[in-house]
């Protein structure tokens, strides 16, 4: 690894020296996660029970179904997949959201010069073709980083490059499974090309195959000006059906791009289709959700199927050649999205950044972070030690000056009414962290990375008045953090059991690492937050 981080790795991995062989329950010798991003635990109940899901019914057939799976405390794309592929938590990964802050970082390009504290921004910006905020007109992001998008460290006193896979904190299974298993290849596809480059873990080395795809990059078979595959989604089902190929062609005994390859021991991918069709307007573009129920709108229902279809072309793959009983399947989301009950809909503004620049807590003009430069956006300039705020449905404060963190808090509170200028926390399952609450969940600010202030507004508040879409995800209401989760392996004591226990999809990780024979405590996170694998599988031990 570049050492930006390790030595938080280093101190934790200090806590255990596990043992890396466990007892393998089943004969797994592959392990496929998938991730349809947005899939509710009520998806997953209501379309087995009307069987518009007959691919994925059959995967709970023979799986056990966790009804009560929920993501730790954050549901952005990163924490949501860092819980399932390092067993832990944004307090010992370190990923909050694919756009953050860091004070102990510097500038992109400045050579470790001028303040410390930098807007991290890890999406689509962070492939070459964001250079100077530059049209994104490559399915591959470019073929490499944006140094733009690559801040710095002082490293024992060397200026060192924070790339993504430094920058996440803690180890993943892709790396344990390339450590500890001979001969192990892994796999992985995602949205965004570059910024996912921190499933590579520290190491940087973790992901044998980590397929370069970027939803964001603009489809030359589009009309000018051109869009992108986030428009509408029918389109997102063709940027999916890039990762379709990709699983099929690993099982075949090929690599992402075609080329020959041993299948992957620990592959998989994820699919944006739902996500698009839930956040679309209801009343004017067919998205999200009909009723509290969780009854689909036409896209929603659209998506669902086009899912089931691309799941049942995979486990179709994987029994033509073989390797469907040898093969554990776990089908998830990194987040939900929320509000599923329109009714609940409330779409102010950004009243909290608002709010925070009125009180001069962040700059008034809202010149913080990468928002303010002399060029593009995420061009790589812009102001440092600044203080960010990221909003959705949540919203994550870092403050410009950590000591004004009670009077701020004070503020907050003085304005939680729900109203054209409030912040919206007056309802019951509203809060807003700080101090202590905040280091105990997420980790010290103190150190550098954690948010000073979280803020959860009331359930069905997006901090927007974007009319482009009508849901969101990011923090922790209950449409965020209520996922679907089914475990599948044919030979399983008892399928198609439903588990209704509380779990987190933290416990994800060192169920793969079970199955696959491997201790779940050469995970740093699993070690550090004592994570359980998941119940009733028959692989649960923990040592």
């Amino acid at each position: 690894m570049s050492a930006a981080f390790g030595a938080s790795v280093v101190a934790l991995a200090s806590l255990h020296a596990p043992v890396a062989q466990a007892d393998k329950p089943h004969d797994v010798k592959h392990v496929l996660l998938i991730s349809f991003d947005g899939l509710h635990e009520q998806d997953v109940a209501r379309c087995i029970g009307g069987n518009t899901c007959p691919n994925l019914a059959q995967l709970a057939m023979s799986g056990v179904t966790y009804t009560n799976a929920h993501t730790p405390g954050l549901s952005d794309s990163f924490p949501g997949l860092a819980a399932l592929v390092t067993g832990g938590s944004p307090k010992t990964t370190g990923l909050f959201y694919d756009v953050s802050y860091d004070r102990t970082l510097y500038q992109p390009t400045k050579n470790c010069t001028g303040a410390q504290g930098w807007n991290v921004v890890f999406d689509e910006t962070a492939g070459k073709d964001g250079f100077n905020g530059g049209a994104l007109v490559h399915l591959d992001g470019g073929g490499d980083f944006n140094p733009q998008a690559i801040p710095d460290a002082l490293i024992n006193g060397v200026c060192t490059h924070v790339f993504p896979h430094d920058y996440i904190k803690t180890n993943t299974i892709f790396e344990v499974v390339k450590q500890h298993i001979a001969n192990a290849r892994t796999a992985w596809a995602d949205k965004h090309a570059w910024g996912y480059d921190w499933l590579n873990g520290p190491s940087g080395k973790g992901v044998d195959d980590l397929a370069r795809t970027e939803i964001n990059s603009l489809d030359p078979s589009t009309p000018p000006p051109m869009s992108d595959y986030t428009d509408f989604y029918t389109h997102t089902e063709q940027f999916d059906d890039f990762h379709v190929q990709i699983i099929l062609n690993q099982i075949d005994g090929k690599d992402s791009t075609g080329k020959s390859a041993p299948v992957p021991t620990l592959f998989g991918t994820n699919f944006q289709t739902l996500s698009v069709a839930q956040k679309a307007p209801v009343a004017t573009k067919g998205g999200g959700y009909l009723d509290a129920s969780f009854t689909p709108g036409p896209d929603v229902a659209g998506a669902i199927k086009y899912l089931d279809n691309s799941l049942g072309k995979i486990v179709s793959e994987l029994k033509q050649k073989n390797l469907y009983s040898s093969t554990l399947i776990i089908v998830t989301a990194k987040h939900g999205q929320s509000p599923t009950d329109q009714t609940k809909l409330v779409k102010n503004g950004d009243t909290l950044s608002a709010l925070l620049q009125a009180k001069n807590y962040l700059d008034s003009s809202g010149n913080y972070g990468q928002n303010n430069n002399t060029g593009p956006l995420n061009d790589g300039e812009g102001f440092t030690g600044t203080g960010f705020v990221q909003t959705d449905d949540v919203g994550l404060i870092w403050l410009r000056d950590q000591s004004q963190a009670k009077t701020v808090v004070a503020t907050l509170n003085a304005n939680n009414h729900c109203t054209t200028t409030g912040i919206c926390t007056d309802g019951p399952q509203a809060y807003i962290l700080s101090g202590d609450s905040v280091a105990d969940r997420f980790g010290d600010p103190a150190h550098g990375r954690t948010p000073d202030i979280i803020v959860q507004p009331n359930p069905g508040v997006i901090y927007t008045k974007s009319t482009k879409k009508d849901e969101e995800h990011g923090g922790n209401a209950p449409d965020d953090n209520h996922l679907g989760l089914i475990v599948s392996l044919p030979g399983l004591h008892h399928p198609g059991r439903k588990v209704d226990d509380y779990v987190l999809t933290t416990q994800v990780a060192p169920t793969i690492l079970r199955a696959l024979g491997l201790n779940p405590h050469l995970l740093h996170s699993v070690d550090a937050e004592h994570t359980h694998a998941l119940p009733d599988l028959g692989i649960e031990r923990n040592d």
